[in-house]
């Protein structure tokens, strides 16, 4: 295989080709192992904006890579429309992916090895499987000669992972005219899911917010050899980890979860249980372990404490911990509803303890009446016959959230075969043996060609 992947001709357009294409971008950038810890240092995505620089080059099209910081670069193409009034288009991708734990995986997690018609590795699903068909899916319309209406733009963006400083969030700061759009498709989705009458294909049309706050656990220090009636940091930073690992915010049926649910083909009674705060913690235990994950967090304010540091040596009582703890919100919740709940699940450690905000960043959504819905209904018609889209909210922050405050409407939207059921979907994302079968890679290569031809011609 080349270092680079080569595109095809204009006059091959065929889904074998683009699938093997895809494929093989795929590859390349999982083996670009852009990994980011949310160090400044970290991420190094000008490896994969070169190989789509490269694959984009031969289209003659606009190309302009921004780079903030050493190493993090973001690529822009375009293909301008004729008509300066018709809406324009972003398809956005990610290029960075989580750190991995090697020795968990029963594969090279930066291999990008292709085994049984799935190719393996991070990113797979989250989300270079769709970087890798946004680009192979704007190549083929640029090489086939395709004039939209409304520009049509592509961007394959860095730092998501880490809240979007060196990104989404620098390019709409400080390059808004590289990347203003009216509307924007990007992660996650997908997804099937089963109904009684054809699939249910879930559009992520909001998010919820992120607020992060790092907690320091004062005590004092000491000989470790004399622990009795000590001050110890830790000691009291396990019961405040604890504490907050087994607060349980009220339940919160707010409008988005009410249209998912609302849109899913499920059991009349799963339904309404799933809408009743008094019966879906209950009915939590009756579903598979994805999908009830999923359910509680779309639901319920979060807390999950993911990282601690603190002690210096083995024989001495340390004098501070620190802990990292991340916090989901809900649509209408602020700061100071997050803190109240910080105060009432710490009860009387909450002395003890130091509250540092380092992110608050509010749920956000975009509407569902647009011209972007209607077009992607049509499109899914006809590439999955007898499905139906329904909107539903992601628990976790995507890079939408940035453009829909500068506004522009803002969906997560992929298109996966039914060989990734949901609750191996979700298993994968940021977790082991993250992987995607070729014939999901052309679905999506399909669906975004053809979006792009439908919305902007």
């Amino acid at each position: 295989m080349s270092e680079t992947p080569s595109a095809s001709d204009s006059s091959s357009g065929s889904s074998d080709l683009a699938t093997g294409e895809v494929t093989e971008l795929l590859q390349q950038l999982i083996r670009n192992g852009c990994v980011n810890d949310g160090g400044e240092a970290s991420g190094h995505e000008t490896r994969s904006s070169d190989v789509l620089r490269s694959y984009l080059e031969g289209t003659g099209l606009d190309l302009e890579a921004y780079e903030p910081r050493p190493g993090r670069s973001s690529l822009v193409a375009r293909i301008e429309g004729t008509d300066p009034q018709a809406p324009s288009l972003m398809l956005m991708g990610h290029t960075d992916v989580v750190p991995v734990t090697e020795e968990r995986w029963r594969r090279d997690p930066f291999g990008g090895e292709l085994v049984d018609g799935e190719v393996w590795g991070r990113g797979a699903v989250d989300m270079l499987d769709l970087t890798s068909s946004m680009a192979v899916a704007f190549s083929r319309l640029a090489r086939s000669g395709w004039r939209p209406r409304g520009t049509l733009i592509y961007l394959a963006v860095a730092d998501e992972e880490a809240l979007g400083a060196w990104g989404a969030d620098w390019l709409c700061t400080h390059q808004l005219d590289a990347v203003r759009s009216d509307y924007v498709v990007t992660e996650p989705g997908g997804t099937r899911i089963a109904g009684r009458d054809g699939w249910r294909l879930p559009v992520v049309t909001g998010e919820k917010g992120t607020y992060w706050v790092r907690l320091r656990v004062a005590g004092t220090p000491g000989h470790g050899s004399q622990p009795w009636h000590t001050d110890n940091a830790l000691v009291t930073a396990a019961q405040v980890v604890s504490r907050i690992a087994s607060y349980q915010p009220a339940t919160q049926i707010h409008d988005a979860w009410r249209r998912f649910v609302d849109g899913a083909d499920w059991d009349p009674d799963v339904k309404a249980a799933l809408v009743d705060p008094a019966r879906l913690e209950a009915a939590l235990g009756q579903l598979p372990l994805g999908t009830a994950r999923m359910v509680h967090a779309c639901t319920h304010t979060t807390f999950s404490p993911n990282v601690v540091q603190g002690g210096k040596k083995t024989n001495v009582i340390p004098d501070e911990v620190v802990l990292d703890v991340d916090i989901r919100t809900l649509p209408g919740q602020q700061g100071t509803d997050i803190q109240a709940m910080l105060d009432e699940a710490l009860g009387d450690l909450r002395p003890r303890v130091t509250v540092e905000l380092v992110a608050d960043d509010p749920s956000t959504a975009s509407p569902l009446d647009t011209p972007l819905w209607d077009s992607l209904a049509r499109v899914t018609a006809g590439l999955v016959p007898g499905s139906a889209l329904i909107p539903t909210m992601t628990a976790g922050a995507t890079d939408a959230r940035f453009f829909r405050r500068i506004g522009a409407t803002s969906y997560g939207f992929g298109l996966l075969s039914e060989k990734i059921g949901f609750e191996q979907y979700m298993g994968m994302f940021h977790g082991d043996d993250e992987r995607v079968d070729v014939e999901s890679l052309r679905l999506c290569a399909d669906l975004y060609e053809a979006l792009a031809r439908d919305l902007l011609s």
